[in-house]
């Protein structure tokens, strides 16, 4: 197959509309479709489908398909997981239901956990104890497994985790039980810690093995039901899902590691405004991804996403690798509503796709965050999301009136503006959690805003945080599927190992990382990428002895001997003072877990934009009232698809895109950049 043949696709789910991106030939194509929450693969098929019919593509040219999904998230927020076991250490059957001691709000004395991911009556214990290091101290008891094996097979549960105490130092124990419970005629899909997180703390590994073994069944029927509908569709290019870290993996690893796919669409965002930031030469950015029904912001420092493994996803600390993305509910389709003391209040409450805002005449019947816009004159009703939807704002203005309006004795117009103003407002909160509250100066970054409704709020935000410069990417409403097409194939290999950094033996050390690289290697393999394409990033989590939180250290290229250690030492008491401002370089480092992301590097893809003919008016729509700042200003209304390359213009305008709109406020400079995206120079007004 010629290279003009080959097809590129992205495909991202989202809570209201599913977005296909497609890379042929150096042509960039967008489809978007709404979402199916019931069979969310019907929603990516019917994407396809259009995206065949319009672009008059040939699906059978595929040569990779990425996929970014929120099955698993979707069933840790809503709980609907599969009938789950867990088999632990005698002793230690209430770890998952006991958790830490911390309460999600210091003075809610009321404050209740989380629901145990498995019920107590379905937790089991067998008889066994390794110490820290790993030595039997008890004997693995194979009658005790015998009688878990009695319980399980009239317990009726589909998937089993298995968590046994300082597995991540020796996993036999673990392998043991699962082989003895195979053998009792136990069929279940499994779960092991030192396969899912070989790492210290006991609460946090049980509870990642037990979502994991909770999401297989999920995600194995969802990437099963969609891998026969793709095969049916001609497409013959192996799956792909985006992982919570930023990287893609094969469908058949995804469906044994749901877990790693918690935050999958929102990180590949957070790598698609990676790359258009820095082909804008920005590599100090904050993304925000507001869409239907959330808004999730991240920071990028140097060109790399920040990533962590204390993310909460929910109610439940996710302790696997995942790019570092606050979440609040904040959405176009999030609904405005009055407590009783009569405050206006959004969110978190969103009217999703179905029946989505009022303005999309689907039967929405409560005012949303779109619903407000329109009425602020910021989006065209005769031309709403490429006029697919029929838009109703008499509808719009009666309910706003009847439900809030009347009530707060106030305008229509007021009543918008105060929805986008408190939308706006715990946007901000957001934003200042993943920078000022973590120790970076937004007024040393940019800020990238995609999603459906990311640039309608953009411009705003940034003034109030003092952001100097704002980016819209041309493909702002589709730029999570673009962000699958850039992403790299990503394995993470992780172990702990508790040891004094002056006691570690660098001959082990090397042991450890060289089987993580033969592992990375035959991974990355099997998947046809290339050694001269295959990069080994090895990495350690260190802390002064006595802390109970360690910072990741990168551990220097080639051999591993007493002269690394010291530079990795050294490198933690660097990063030790520029994260909290002191370090003590005399005290004693203890080594905590091991870490080697293995990355196959995919084939560049072209975002250049394509320059149009014609000037500046050219692009003119026309000028129409928009509300900014409760006053009412004529602006420009632009076509983002005949914008000029480098052409300029002043707020106050509306830039009309097929997938978003973009607000300017007045006295703010744009200027359209040689990739299409909208620059903004942000004026304290």
């Amino acid at each position: 197959m010629t290279d003009q043949r080959r097809l590129r696709v992205g495909v991202d789910i989202g809570g209201t509309f599913t977005d296909i991106v497609t890379i042929s030939a150096g042509t960039l194509r967008v489809t978007k479709t709404p979402s199916t929450p019931a069979a969310p693969e019907e929603g990516v098929m019917n994407g396809l489908e259009k995206t065949r019919e319009r672009a008059e593509v040939s699906l059978e040219a595929t040569t990779f398909l990425g996929h970014g999904t929120t099955v698993a998230t979707n069933a840790v927020l809503e709980e609907e997981w599969a009938e789950t076991a867990l088999v632990t250490t005698a002793g230690f059957r209430d770890a998952l239901e006991i958790g830490r001691q911390a309460r999600p709000d210091i003075y809610d004395f009321q404050a209740e956990k989380p629901t145990p991911v498995v019920e107590r009556d379905r937790r089991f214990e067998v008889v066994e104890r390794l110490d820290e290091r790993g030595n039997v101290l008890v004997a693995l008891d194979e009658g005790s497994v015998d009688a878990v094996a009695e319980r399980l097979l009239t317990a009726g549960v589909d998937s089993v985790a298995i968590c046994l105490l300082f597995a991540f130092e020796n996993d036999a124990h673990e392998r043991r039980v699962r082989d003895r419970l195979r053998e009792a005629g136990v069929q279940a899909s499994w779960s092991l810690s030192s396969d899912v997180l070989p790492e210290i703390r006991e609460y946090e590994r049980t509870l990642i093995t037990a979502l994991n073994a909770a999401l297989k069944p999920v995600m194995d029927r969802y990437i099963g039901n969609l891998g026969t509908e793709v095969d049916a569709a001609g497409i013959d290019a192996d799956l792909k899902i985006m992982q919570s870290n930023g990287g893609v993996i094969d469908a058949s690893v995804a469906r044994e590691r749901p877990v790693n796919t918690l935050l999958s669409g929102p990180a590949a965002g957070v790598q698609g405004a990676t790359t258009v930031a820095e082909r804008c030469g920005l590599s100090d950015v904050i993304t925000m991804d507001m869409g239907g029904t959330s808004c999730d912001v991240s920071l990028v420092e140097g060109g790399t996403p920040l990533v962590a493994t204390d993310v909460a996803v929910g109610d439940y600390p996710v302790s696997v690798p995942m790019i570092d993305i606050h979440t609040i509910g904040a959405g176009g389709g999030s609904i405005a509503w009055l407590d009783a003391g009569g405050a206006l209040r959004v969110g978190p409450q969103s009217a999703g796709a179905d029946p989505g805002p009022i303005c999309y005449g689907r039967g929405g019947d409560r005012p949303t965050i779109t619903d407000a816009q329109l009425l602020l004159g910021r989006l065209n009703p005769d031309d709403f999301l490429s006029g697919e939807l029929a838009v109703e704002t008499d509808d719009v203005r009666r309910i706003v009136e009847r439900d809030l309006a009347d009530p707060m004795g106030q305008s229509v117009e007021e009543v918008a503006q105060g929805i986008v103003d408190v939308a706006n407002a715990t946007m901000q909160r957001a934003l200042r959690v993943v920078s000022i509250e973590r120790g970076h100066d937004p007024r040393e970054f940019g800020l990238v805003a995609f999603g459906g409704a990311g640039p309608l709020h953009a411009c705003e935000l940034a003034r109030e945080l003092d952001v100097p410069r704002v980016l819209v990417p041309r493909t702002a409403g589709v730029l999570s599927a673009l962000g699958l097409l850039t992403s790299d194939v990503l394995y993470d290999y992780s172990t702990s190992r508790v040891r004094r950094l002056g006691d570690v033996d660098p001959a082990a050390l090397r042991e450890t990382f060289e089987e993580f690289e033969a592992a990375g290697r035959d991974r990355l393999t099997r998947e046809a990428l290339s050694e001269d394409r295959m990069r080994f990033e090895r990495s350690v989590d260190l802390r002064y002895l006595g802390q109970s939180f360690e910072l990741a250290v990168a551990v220097p290229d080639g051999a591993i001997d007493e002269a690394t250690l010291d530079t990795v030492a050294e490198r933690f008491h660097e990063r030790h003072e520029r994260r909290y401002g002191h370090a003590y370089p005399e005290e004693p480092i203890e080594l905590v877990t091991l870490r080697l992301r293995a990355r196959g590097l995919v084939d560049p893809v072209d975002l250049g934009g394509t320059d149009v003919h014609g000037t500046l008016d050219d692009a003119l729509r026309e000028t129409r009232d928009v509300v900014f700042d409760g006053e009412s200003r004529e602006a420009r209304v632009y076509d983002q698809s005949r914008l000029p390359l480098e052409c300029a213009f002043d707020g106050p305008a509306i830039v009309e895109g097929a997938e978003s709109t973009a607000v300017v406020p007045p006295a703010h400079r744009v200027r359209v950049d040689a990739d299409g995206n909208l620059v903004v120079e942000v004026e304290d007004v």
